[in-house]
């Protein structure tokens, strides 16, 4: 059986896996919210794809490696925040 927890990925902690359930972007330090999800959308970061963090920073957990599919990609976690995600770990 499998569990779920929803949450951001900004908040997961390294070895997180799951899937994510959508985007909510916010404004980052002036950066548009808008330009924020279409980057992330640009990255893979789509519904329903699987999710992993890789590794994170020593300092602040910041930044993180997180896997996409196939692709592995640094995040701030500050920007990790605007991704929904359930965990798909029993």
């Amino acid at each position: 059986m499998t569990t779920v927890h929803p949450g951001t990925l900004g908040n997961a902690a390294r070895g997180f896996r799951g899937r994510i359930l959508g985007l909510q972007p916010l404004t980052i330090g002036g950066f548009p919210a808008e330009e924020l999800e279409r980057r992330l959308l640009e990255l893979g970061f789509v519904e329903g794809e699987p999710v992993e963090i890789l590794h994170q920073g020593l300092f602040g957990r910041d930044p993180i490696a997180v896997r996409v599919r196939t692709a592995t990609i640094a995040l701030r976690r500050q920007e990790a925040a605007a991704i929904l995600v359930e965990s798909t770990d029993a």
